[in-house]
């Protein structure tokens, strides 16, 4: 057999380079597409990224290699319907994942999420939650460490989700109101620690729970789409709200911006944690509908659960459907005034407010029209989040960001 190399095979592995080294600045763009989506083959991802198809094709077949992404070879749907079907782009399923962690009023739970926000596994959660930072966190660290030892995944990063908005640069929880953990408790610092003492590679992140609740279902939930996304929600306790504008998160000059909590919706209600009164923490969150309803809440499960089971089960009692439409009414007024101001394109409710549009959609949409400047004139959708654990899903985003921004270089040093 001749040393000879075949004309027709010698330049390819070349070529391959020369088109990947075009496309390496397209990585991360591509890996987004999927990880979103918005690029389920690679024709799609061709005319997302405006590249040629064979400079698609070497970047979807380096994501593969890195283990993100698998590219189907058999017929997928072509391009605008017609010419030769292209191949489907899916995310791996057995890749990376990033340790997932959240913290809230009835406890903490530990998952681990993957690409494409699917939540690969979770440890069961806890009920309580210690009045010291370092000993919660540490536990749920370990908790997702024991999940990374018996899957075996690697782990890109850990991200952090808690009740509280946590300030920039420093990462401090600075007003945990439904904890009893000091005010500025270096939240991010602390959980650093607990993830390297745990042995877990990659950078540690912590954010505000509705913020990252917002950041998943933008890029994988309900939000998806949206260009201003607006989002509202109560979980355990409290009132807590985010912005998303152009895909990004909208935190202000230092991490706090829309804690909508305490807007006043009833200026004669009840006293709020902050020092004012009526506020939408607590006028419009699971307490103060089991308050409204007459119901003595007990120690059993979260008040989140029983708030939701007590609205979806007995709606029809005049007292639980009177307390359901005051808080509809108060939720609706912070929310037309956010609208005022903001001009999203979407609403998305989370926790108990979701259950309350499921309950009565009609009357809190008029409640919001009626009292927005621009519902007149037909007014913003108001929709329910779709996600399960939507603020884990949008922790692991935070670790997720770094890969994303650049594949190689977070993954194999750059090389």
């Amino acid at each position: 057999m001749s040393g000879k190399a075949d004309p027709r095979t010698a330049g390819e592995g070349t070529t391959s380079r020369v088109r990947l080294d075009r496309g390496r600045g397209a990585l991360g763009p591509a890996l987004e597409l999927v990880h979103t989506g918005r690029a389920p083959t690679r024709a799609v991802l061709t005319a997302e990224l405006g590249v040629t198809r064979a400079t698609a094709g070497a970047v979807a077949a380096e994501l593969e290699a890195l283990g993100l992404i698998r590219v189907d070879a058999r017929p997928g749907a072509a391009a605008g319907g017609q010419g030769r079907p292209s191949h489907r782009l899916e995310v791996a399923e057995d890749g990376p994942v990033a340790l997932a962690a959240q913290v809230h009023a009835d406890g903490f739970r530990a998952a681990l999420v993957g690409i494409g926000g699917r939540i690969v596994a979770t440890a069961p959660g806890c009920e309580t939650v210690d009045a010291d930072p370092a000993k919660v966190l540490g536990s749920v660290v370990e908790a997702g460490a024991e999940l990374l030892r018996t899957t075996g995944r690697r782990c890109v990063g850990a991200g952090l989700a808690v009740p509280s908005a946590v300030a920039e640069p420093d990462g401090l929880a600075l007003n945990p109101l439904h904890l009893a953990w000091p005010v500025g408790a270096p939240v991010r610092r602390i959980f650093d620690e607990c993830v390297r003492a745990a042995g877990i590679t990659g950078p540690a992140f912590a954010g505000n729970d509705v913020n990252l609740a917002a950041l998943a279902e933008h890029r994988h939930g309900a939000g998806r789409g949206a260009r201003d996304l607006l989002c509202v929600a109560t979980g355990h306790r409290g009132v807590g709200g985010a912005l998303v504008l152009d895909g990004r998160l909208h935190t202000g000059s230092s991490g706090l911006a829309l804690e909508v909590g305490h807007l006043t919706v009833n200026p004669e209600g009840r006293p709020c944690h902050c020092g004012g009164r009526g506020c939408l923490d607590v006028e419009a969150d699971p307490l103060a509908f089991l308050l409204e309803a007459g119901r003595d809440p007990g120690p059993e499960v979260s008040l989140l659960q029983q708030a939701n089971d007590l609205l979806r089960t007995q709606y029809a009692d005049p007292t639980v459907r009177v307390a359901a439409e005051a808080l509809i009414d108060r939720l609706g007024l912070g929310l037309a005034g956010l609208v005022n101001i903001l001009n999203p394109d979407r609403i998305i409710l989370g926790g108990l407010h979701r259950t309350l549009l499921d309950a009565d959609p009609q009357r809190l949409r008029a409640v919001v029209a009626d009292r927005s400047l621009w519902g007149q004139s037909g007014g913003v959708p108001i929709l329910p989040c779709t996600l399960d654990h939507n603020s884990l899903v949008g922790a692991a985003e935070l670790a997720w960001q770094p890969v994303l921004d650049d594949p190689l270089g977070a993954l194999v040093g750059g090389a």
